[in-house]
């Protein structure tokens, strides 16, 4: 059974965290993470921590927030071994190598199966790339869900974010934007609430279940559900680490983060419905959402295909030219694996 204790992690301030006890050859295990006990992913990870300390290892589990850690330091901490363990928002980690946004641009999956076989097919190539500059492997790989659009603007369609501040945290997200006439507003998950409350931002783009639990329903009045990522999260481990397990400890731990993986996918994929229900004033059981009566704006065609194509014309030749200069193969391996599992080319002039 987990226990709560106070702890520190190396040149860190002292922090809470949650330790499990484990056998007295028990493997440690420094887990940072972005979880908190507000959201929904948190039962998930929680029993995953368990299994691990079932499984042998005793589990020092830290906040971001609470350690005031910024999540776009993730893999940095990772690979220098201030963590065993981070939960990384792939997107806002892709600032250090744009190769990692590569797993979910804007516009390419749109959908939680077209996103589950383009994670499928990039993963190989992801994780040697996590290893070779990182020191670090992707050991369960998921969505919050699909990506839509929160505003306390009044809200139709797509061009009605003209002239607006809307919050992003990827690259490709803020090219999006910018083609539809909006200013971008790079903001962490934390900072959104406030910056929509105080007017810095007019609209964020976020999953159901985290605007939900996030409270933004209480600082925004229409949300307009139409899909353009899924905000990929890693939960990533420094290779050192892991390399020095022995052959029993490290099939437990893979085959702790392979259920993690799988539920992290069937929370990604039930739930958000039920959250945005929740937020629109539909039917909301009782559990972790609150009801709200947002309008919910109905998603035309008209902007799913004014996404695509602002996908296949701009943001995938910016994105694989960005790539490829920092990483010469990148361009070939996504045609290769997310491009050939979405039926989509990148074609730069210089190739």
């Amino acid at each position: 059974m987990p226990r709560l204790s106070r702890v520190s992690i190396l040149s860190l301030a002292a922090a809470a965290g949650l330790a499990l006890t484990a056998p007295a050859e028990a493997q440690s295990l420094r887990w940072l993470t972005q979880s908190q006990e507000s959201a929904a992913q948190y039962p998930a990870e929680i029993a995953a921590i368990e299994a691990a300390g079932e499984a042998g290892f005793e589990v020092t589990r830290n906040e971001f927030q609470v350690l005031g850690v910024n999540l776009a330091d993730a893999l940095r901490l990772v690979g220098s071994g201030a963590f065993d363990l981070a939960t990384v928002q792939v997107g806002s980690a892709a600032k250090d190598d744009p190769f990692l946004e590569g797993i979910d641009l804007i516009g390419v999956s749109t959908d939680m199966e077209d996103l589950k076989g383009a994670v499928d097919a990039y993963r190989e190539a992801f994780n040697a790339r996590l290893g070779e500059k990182f020191g670090a492997k992707a050991m369960a790989i998921w969505p919050f869900g699909p990506q839509v659009f929160l505003c306390n603007a009044d809200m139709s369609t797509l061009g009605d974010l003209d002239g607006l501040k809307v919050r992003s945290f990827t690259a490709s997200m803020s090219m999006l934007l910018e083609e539809l006439g909006a200013t971008p507003v790079t903001l962490s998950f934390p900072e959104v609430y406030p910056a929509l409350q105080r007017g810095v931002a007019s609209c964020g783009v976020t999953s159901p279940t985290s605007s939900n639990t996030g409270k933004w329903p209480e600082v925004t009045t229409h949300l307009y559900p139409l899909s353009v990522s899924g905000s990929v999260q890693a939960h990533v481990v420094n290779l050192d680490w892991l390399n020095g397990l022995d052959d029993d400890k490290r099939a437990a731990f893979e085959t702790v983060m392979a259920d993690l993986e799988a539920a992290l996918w069937e929370l990604a994929i039930t739930t958000n419905g039920t959250a945005q229900a929740c937020s629109t004033g539909g039917e909301c059981p009782e559990g972790i959402y609150t009801s709200y009566d947002m309008t919910l704006v109905p998603v035309s065609d008209e902007d799913k295909a004014k996404v695509a194509e602002i996908s296949a014309t701009k943001i995938l030749p910016e994105w694989g030219a960005r790539c490829e200069a920092s990483y010469e193969e990148c361009v070939d391996l996504w045609n290769e694996t997310v491009g050939a599992a979405r039926g989509l080319t990148i074609s730069l002039d210089t190739q």
